[in-house]
């Protein structure tokens, strides 16, 4: 694991420029397919966090069938969200820490959670356990290969079907683990859990 990874700290989403040039390079893409999946096993109306809510895409999508508040880190961001959606909740949340009180049926990211170190990755999931009503689950989707690259200025840490499974099977139940394309066949991975009883 590379220790000067460019993390959660970086100003990579705080500066207009970049997110900027990150909104452009995002254009066209989404997690509809994602979200489809996702309601086969959480009922209309629960009540989701997002994480990473970035340009808004996927919670324009999420909050016509639940009841979602968005989050990111970066105040640029949410700004833009807050522009965008002047009648929802955003709330400045660190995916690594998840430094809030708020309770939720589901929690979800899309392309997210790959900006964290193993050791934040571990911290984050055993906090969304705890974040979690008893039946909740969480949907997260990750880049699929191994070892962390550096990607435009972004530390991406890549996993694999068996890394998640041992980063979530303390923690949650597997009701879907896959890979789908987003640029090639296969580089991408879907992550479905259900939160295990006490």
């Amino acid at each position: 694991m590379a220790t000067n990874k460019l993390n959660m700290d970086s100003d990579f989403y705080k500066n207009r420029r970049t997110v900027e040039k990150y909104i452009q390079m995002a254009k066209g893409f989404d997690g509809r397919d994602l979200i489809q999946k996702l309601k086969l096993y959480l009922l209309p109306h629960s009540h989701v966090l997002e994480l990473g809510s970035g340009p808004g895409a996927d919670f324009a999508i999420l909050r016509k069938d639940f009841n979602v508040i968005g989050s990111d880190y970066s105040t640029e961001f949410l700004n833009r969200l807050r522009m965008r959606f002047p009648k929802d909740v955003f709330i400045e949340l660190d995916a690594a820490k998840m430094d809030t009180a708020l309770t939720f049926d589901c929690i979800y990211s899309n392309k997210v959670l790959h900006h964290l170190t193993n050791e934040e990755l571990e911290c984050s999931i055993q906090r969304q356990y705890e974040m979690l009503s008893a039946n909740g689950i969480i949907c997260h989707s990750f880049w699929k290969g191994s070892g962390t690259e550096n990607f435009k200025g972004m530390f991406v840490n890549n996993h694999t079907e068996a890394s998640l499974k041992d980063f979530f099977s303390h923690y949650f139940n597997i009701l879907e683990l896959s890979s789908y394309k987003e640029f090639e066949t296969e580089d991408s991975l879907l992550y479905i859990g259900s939160k295990k009883k006490p």
